[in-house]
């Protein structure tokens, strides 16, 4: 296993969390000379806040472990690619290296639909590497999806039973 696949790994136990209390399972981890600094996993719905992405939950940790707003010397490791919202906190928060799980064609600002993490515009840029264990985080996030559609369908098929 190599080092990428190990912290994604990480990142995955993270997005299990959020698929456990219902929400969109995405996860993310940030490490910091070999050790994760910080973890995080979506909870916009039991937190009531937009704001609760994995990796906005994850960079607010790493920066009060660090002590700085700026993660120079970190990574992150996420399971999907990110938003445009966490895209901009990784420019932001100044985060060179992102490893993304699996891509997200509806949203995604690593490469999808906008590419914010590589922008000469921006006073920062982060490397990035796409696809680990791409398989199994493309896999979690249909499951979730393919589930919640089925509980759906089943909510409207119930009979009134007023």
């Amino acid at each position: 296993m190599t080092t990428d696949e190990k912290y994604m790994r990480a990142a995955i136990g993270q997005a299990k969390k959020a698929s456990a209390i219902g929400e969109v399972p995405i996860g993310c981890v940030i490490v910091y000379e070999d050790h994760i600094i910080a973890r995080g996993y979506n909870r916009r719905t039991i937190d009531q806040n937009v704001l609760s992405h994995a990796e906005i939950n994850a960079i607010k940790k790493a920066c009060k472990k660090m002590g700085d707003w700026r993660l120079e010397d970190c990574t992150m490791y996420v399971t999907l690619e990110p938003c445009p919202m966490c895209a901009g906190a990784i420019v932001q928060a100044r985060i060179p290296r992102v490893v993304i799980g699996c891509m997200n064609q509806k949203a995604g600002c690593a490469g999808s639909i906008l590419d914010m993490l590589h922008e000469e515009r921006f006073n920062h840029q982060a490397e990035t590497k796409t696809g680990v264990l791409g398989e199994e985080c493309s896999l979690m996030m249909k499951t979730f999806f393919k589930e919640l559609r089925e509980k759906k369908k089943q909510k409207m098929e119930e009979p009134n039973t007023r």
